[in-house]
């Protein structure tokens, strides 16, 4: 596999990222979007290229500016997950998707693991010219999703009424960077990050009525429906759906890591043999 290491111009801090070449002659190119504080070299955005490149598939694996939970570059300053912005993260990907057509002359499809799966389809429904969309335990994102993910015991928990308070008091104070411990979600994350989930994040099932390429739509069997919508999600879309419920799976398909790269790369080279590239 060559693998070469990428760096994407942004307005600010530069996408670091990997470009997997394709073996033989190209099938296309996959576009990968990593899960929420999640990067380039792990989960699906690891696992997939060595198996895709094999078939004759490039892929562009890349961290969105607000990757990883914190991280710190070239001074003492913050970025990362923490204060990552919906927009900002609309535009990564938007020019990594530019970046990776004009190397490969090729539209990539794309694929997105948990919310790098809703920014996928997000990404896909402006886009008429995308060839397909993965959807890797896309949860539903919208304004509903703090709440329902609180309820499920994640992000806020039984603080979320209390946590939300807080953080739009912050926000309007001027305070938006400051820091706030998530008991449901294992990390921190900013006041201005909390509200924007709120109030901005992506509505996969509002997306769905305008995605016009054929979508798979994969989730473990321990997701729940309400956060992941694959029934949902295929009867609002028009473009064909294929979904996969993997019994015994969770959220970041440890140990299926295999079933799921076989389950991708077959869909994948079905849509070349029916010409959707």
């Amino acid at each position: 596999m060559r693998t070469e290491l990428v760096s994407i111009p942004t307005p600010t801090v530069p996408l670091d990222g990997a470009f997997y070449a394709a073996s033989g002659k190209p099938t296309g190119a996959v576009q990968l979007f990593h899960g929420n504080t999640m990067n380039f070299y792990v989960g699906p955005s690891r696992f997939l290229p060595p198996v895709l490149t094999g078939h004759g598939w490039h892929c562009l694996a890349y961290n969105r500016r607000g990757h990883d939970v914190l991280s710190n570059r070239d001074s003492r300053s913050l970025e990362g997950g923490a204060f990552q912005t919906i927009s900002q993260s609309r535009e990564d990907d938007d020019l990594a998707g530019r970046w990776l057509t004009d190397r490969t002359g090729h539209t990539p499809v794309a694929v997105g693991h948990s919310n790098g799966g809703t920014l996928a389809a997000a990404h896909v429904s402006s886009k008429q010219d995308t060839p397909g969309l993965v959807l890797l335990s896309a949860h539903r994102g919208g304004k509903d999703l703090m709440r329902l993910m609180a309820e499920n015991g994640l992000m806020a928990g039984d603080r979320f009424e209390e946590m939300t308070r807080e953080a739009r008091a912050l926000v309007e104070a001027g305070r938006g960077d400051q820091l706030l411990l998530a008991p449901g979600w294992w990390y921190v994350i900013s006041a201005a990050t909390y509200v924007e989930f709120l109030d901005h994040c992506p509505d996969l099932l509002d997306a769905a009525p305008r995605i016009r390429c054929p979508v798979l739509y994969v989730v473990g069997e321990e997701e729940p429906e309400d956060l992941y919508p694959v029934a949902a999600f295929a009867e609002r879309c028009p473009a064909p759906v294929q979904t996969v419920r993997l019994a015994g799976c969770g959220h970041y398909y440890a140990g299926f890591e295999t079933e799921v790269a076989g389950i991708v790369t077959d869909w994948l080279n079905q849509l070349d043999r029916e010409n959707y590239i």
